[in-house]
């Protein structure tokens, strides 16, 4: 999985997601870049799935580990561009009533009110 951050309006976190997240593949580096930026004192994080091509048990299970671990020390973390399958997969977990889901970016952005 390759990971690209960049600063959003208001200093929100975007992190543009491409591959697969998946056990051993994309599952520790999306933690690692979640705790590197909450670490780092950001707050906001909007995590891009445009261009996410798989995720697996581990990849959700990372997903809802870095909500709670950005949620519990104050911050909001959001999802953009949900691919059809991840979508479904959220749905059928019911996760998908845990994130807040946006299409559109600068809705997104704006959502976290800085």
């Amino acid at each position: 999985m390759k990971t690209t951050v960049r600063e959003g309006p208001g200093g929100v976190q975007i992190l543009d997601l491409k591959g697969k997240i998946t056990i051993g593949s994309g599952d520790v580096q999306l933690r690692e870049t979640i705790n590197k930026l909450v670490e780092g004192g950001k707050k906001n994080i909007l995590i891009n799935m445009k261009e996410v091509t798989t995720i697996d048990s581990s990849g959700i299970g990372e997903l809802v580990g870095c909500y709670t671990s950005v949620t519990n020390k104050g911050g909001k973390l959001k999802l953009l561009h949900l691919p059809p399958k991840i979508s479904d997969v959220l749905t059928v977990t019911q996760l998908i009533t845990v994130f807040d889901v946006y299409e559109d970016e600068a809705e997104a952005v704006a959502s976290f009110g800085s």
